[in-house]
């Protein structure tokens, strides 16, 4: 499949990579850690954990590009303050919105801004002319800062770079100050950042 545009994508793709692993475990030899780069509460992620927790494997560390963005704007900004995510088609809105609530314990959390779309999917993302993708990356995060964003997520992984972007409409809505003060978060990153604590935790 060229993108994972919904629920029932991920779950096909993680049987995908289940049974690629079960055949061929050879990929996984010195590996310490793994980030599922979907940005969606892929089932690939608490799959892969108890795979490597029946097959001895427990030391490997795993994490989604998701939760991990999550967790960092949670430790990043102020608890009367909130984050939103900037995604790809409009579906994932309700995907993203359950998701988050799972997480935070609430539908309604005033930490939660909300999540906003380009209605592009992750292909169209980089087919799209650049022009176009600006234009409606900005007007999603405008539509977050509306209601009082202090984090943007990037909520695909096919996003990365376009924090630039972001950060534009955070200067042109904001002002130049205040708008270099919206932490934008990048779920790679944040996944990176938070599997190399915990590789360095395990080697204790």
């Amino acid at each position: 499949m060229p993108s994972i545009n919904n629920e029932e994508d991920a779950a096909v793709s993680c049987q995908h990579v289940l049974s690629d692993l079960s055949s061929n475990p050879a990929p996984l030899h010195g590996v310490e850690a793994v980030l599922v780069c979907c940005y969606s509460q892929h089932p690939l992620v608490p799959a892969l954990r108890s795979m490597f927790a029946n097959t001895g494997r427990s030391k490997i560390s795993v994490a989604g590009i998701f939760e991990a963005s999550v967790a960092t704007c949670l430790q990043s900004i102020d608890i009367s303050e909130g984050f939103g995510i900037v995604s790809t088609g409009e579906q994932w809105q309700v995907i993203l919105n359950e998701a988050v609530a799972g997480i935070l314990g609430s539908a309604s959390s005033a930490r939660y801004a909300g999540t906003e779309t380009t209605a592009l999917n992750a292909v169209e993302v980089h087919t799209t002319s650049k022009d176009e993708v600006d234009r409606r990356m900005k007007d999603a995060t405008k539509r977050l800062l509306s209601r009082k964003a202090r984090a943007i997520c990037l909520g695909c992984a096919g996003m990365a770079g376009m924090d630039r972007t972001v950060r534009e409409a955070c200067i042109e809505f904001l002002g130049e100050e205040d708008g270099r003060k919206i932490m934008i978060v990048d779920g790679v990153i944040s996944g990176v950042n938070y599997l190399q604590g915990l590789v360095r935790s395990n080697r204790v």
